[in-house]
C-alpha cells in the first residue's frame, strides 16, 4: 500500500506508511484539505472543522489536541494608542486574518461571555477569506488588502487586533492585551470550563480511513489520540459559539459527527 500524506506541526518520527509533506504556513493546508481533499491526513482547525461539517465536507475528527493556547491575551492594542478597554469595543473595528480563524472564535466568546459584547457589534477586518468555500461571512465583516493584522494596527485601519500567540511574538511584538489582567482571566476562564481552548485537531479522509484504518490508528495513537470529557465539553462550547457568531447557520449534530471515530 502506498504511503498516506499527513501534514502536520510537528514530526512523527518512525512511522512506516506515511510521508509527511511540509507545508508552510500550516495554515495555508487548511483550505486545501476542506475544499480539495488534497491529503490523507491534516491537522485543521477547530472551527475551520466545524464549517466542514456543516458543509458536508467527508471528513473524520480524530481526537487528539495538536494545538491549544489561551486566548484572553490575543486581543491587543498598540501600547502607545488609547487604552482601551473590552466595554470600548462595541462599534469599533477589530482585524483578525480570517473571521473563521479559530483564535477569533475564541476571543469573540470571551467577549460575549465575560463582557456581554456580540460579534455583530463589532466590525470585524479581515485579511484572508475562509477555508471552507461555502462559508459566507456576515455584514459586519470586510476585507482589507492588507497581508498582515498588525499593519492593520499600525496603519490606523482598526482600534484592536486579534493575534494568536506565533504572531503576537512576531508581527504583533510590543503589542499590548486590551483584557486587563489577561493570564490570570485565562486561568479563571479553565477554571470556570474545565479545559483550556483548542485550536487545531487532526482530521482523516473518510475514504482514506475506510481503506487504509490500521494505518490511520497507528498515527493516531502515536499522537496520544482518545476521547475525553474535556475534548468533547470543548467541542460543544466550540461549536455553541460558532453558531452565536453567525460562523455556523444551524447546530452542528457533534454526537453524529464525532461517532465516526471510535
Amino acid at each position: 500500500m502506498k504511503p498516506l500524506t499527513a501534514v502536520l506541526g510537528r514530526t512523527v518520527e518512525d512511522l512506516p506508511g506515511f510521508e509527511f509533506p511540509q507545508v508552510k504556513p500550516l495554515y495555508s493546508a487548511f483550505a486545501r484539505m476542506v475544499r480539495n481533499l488534497e491529503f490523507d491526513v491534516c491537522e485543521l482547525a477547530l472551527a475551520t472543522y466545524l464549517q466542514a461539517v456543516e458543509a458536508g465536507v467527508p471528513i473524520t475528527l480524530v481526537p487528539v489536541e495538536l494545538v491549544g493556547s489561551a486566548h484572553h491575551r490575543s486581543l491587543t492594542r498598540l501600547p502607545d494608542g488609547p487604552a482601551l478597554t473590552p466595554e470600548d469595543l462595541p462599534g469599533k473595528r477589530i482585524g483578525v486574518r480570517s473571521y473563521s480563524q479559530t483564535t477569533g472564535l475564541w476571543v469573540r466568546g470571551i467577549l460575549q461571555e465575560e463582557y456581554g459584547i456580540a460579534a455583530s457589534e463589532v466590525t470585524w477586518v479581515t485579511t484572508e477569506e475562509p477555508h471552507v468555500a461555502q462559508y459566507r461571512e456576515p455584514a459586519y465583516v470586510t476585507r482589507s488588502p492588507a497581508t498582515r493584522v498588525a499593519d492593520l494596527l499600525r496603519d490606523g485601519e482598526v482600534e484592536a487586533a486579534v493575534l494568536g500567540p506565533r504572531a503576537i511574538g512576531g508581527q504583533g511584538e510590543g503589542l499590548v492585551p486590551i483584557i486587563p489582567d489577561a493570564e490570570a482571566a485565562e486561568r479563571a476562564w479553565a477554571e470556570r470550563h474545565g479545559f483550556s481552548p483548542i485550536n487545531h485537531l487532526l482530521v482523516v479522509r473518510d475514504e482514506v480511513l475506510r481503506a487504509a484504518p490500521d494505518q490511520v490508528r497507528a498515527l493516531a495513537d502515536t499522537l496520544g489520540a482518545g476521547w475525553t470529557d474535556e475534548l468533547r465539553a470543548c467541542l460543544e462550547l466550540a461549536a455553541g459559539y460558532a453558531l452565536q457568531q453567525e460562523l455556523l447557520r444551524e447546530p452542528v449534530d457533534l454526537e453524529k459527527a464525532t461517532r465516526k471515530w471510535t
